[in-house]
């Protein structure tokens, strides 16, 4: 593989980005700058918040927190250069750069897919077995969940990578992307794909669809469960938690979806863009508002850690 690695005689790539008007470059630039630093601002925040206050050294918390980590990765590994790109006329990214993005993206991306199935198991624990909920979820179990996570980033990313980026590529080298994501660059391989577009689905199924299927079956128990809540109020409170959740994994997973299990014959680059984007930076962005800024808790903990807040927790 290695040989066919090094015998590629394209040696960079030029993302074409977004096919706007020109004129409309320095506003999509302002607007994308904006979203990126309150990316930075929303994540990094909850990130400081849950480690300072001790309120917030909770199972759901943890994994939050985890979350917000993974979104500050997974937006920096490709905005940045975005945002230079927009900014300057060269447009280029070299082979091995472009395969460490790839990489690096896929991991981010198939850790936090499975993430959200972790995530739902800690809902399903609080709400059908609450008085047994902190000795089920204790900070062991937690973080193998989170490096069962990781491990599946790691080895599917891996996978992924070595079979798209193994392919000949002997030009052209324009990609129609705004990163090396996988289907983009596999467009301009010269040979075929169609054993890539196979992997792609075999894996997606496994690092997507496996997941969403888990977060189903939970979901469908805890809505059994809340239902049988006899407190309006309890009834109320779980089915927030529980919409909240289930609003960032539809903003990121879906989109996602569409993307690497549909075979690469159909896709559409302007369409892919979008996709892309949506659960690159728009997921990243909303993250912090709909799981956590809004919750009073996290609210409580900034206005201690500020120090605007003296009544005893």
């Amino acid at each position: 593989m290695m040989e066919e690695f090094n015998q590629s005689s394209v040696t960079e790539f030029i993302l074409l980005g977004f096919s706007f008007n020109p004129r409309t470059t320095p506003l999509l630039f302002t607007v994308f700058l904006m979203t990126y630093l309150l990316i930075i601002l929303g994540n990094s925040l909850i990130t400081i918040l849950i480690c300072l206050d001790s309120h917030l050294h909770t199972p759901m918390y943890f994994f939050i927190g985890i979350l917000s980590i993974l979104d500050l990765g997974y937006t920096t590994t490709t905005v940045p250069q975005m945002l230079a790109h927009l900014a300057s006329q060269k447009k280029t990214i070299s082979f091995a750069s472009c395969v460490v993005q790839m990489y690096i993206f896929l991991v981010l991306g198939i850790t936090e897919s499975w993430l959200f199935a972790m995530m739902s198991i800690d809902r399903y624990v609080a709400i059908c077995h609450p008085l047994r909920y902190k000795v089920i979820m204790s900070p062991w179990l937690c973080g193998v969940m989170v490096i069962f996570c990781g491990l599946m980033g790691i080895i599917s990313a891996l996978i992924y990578t070595v079979f798209a980026m193994c392919l000949p590529y002997c030009g052209p080298n324009k990609i129609n992307h705004f990163f090396c994501e996988v289907p983009a660059v596999l467009k301009l391989a010269c040979a075929d794909t169609s054993v890539n577009d196979w992997v792609d689905f075999i894996l997606g199924f496994s690092v997507i669809l496996v997941p969403l299927s888990l977060i189903l079956v939970i979901y469908v128990n805890i809505f059994v469960a809340i239902l049988r809540i006899r407190s309006a109020q309890g009834r109320l409170k779980a089915f927030s938690t529980c919409a909240s959740h289930i609003i960032v994994v539809t903003t990121f997973c879906v989109p996602a979806m569409v993307m690497y299990m549909k075979p690469g014959s159909e896709a559409s680059l302007e369409e892919d863009k979008r996709l892309a984007l949506f659960y690159n930076v728009v997921s990243a962005f909303l993250n912090p508002i709909i799981y956590s800024l809004r919750n009073k808790d996290v609210k409580r903990a900034f206005l201690k850690v500020a120090g605007w807040s003296r009544a005893p927790e």
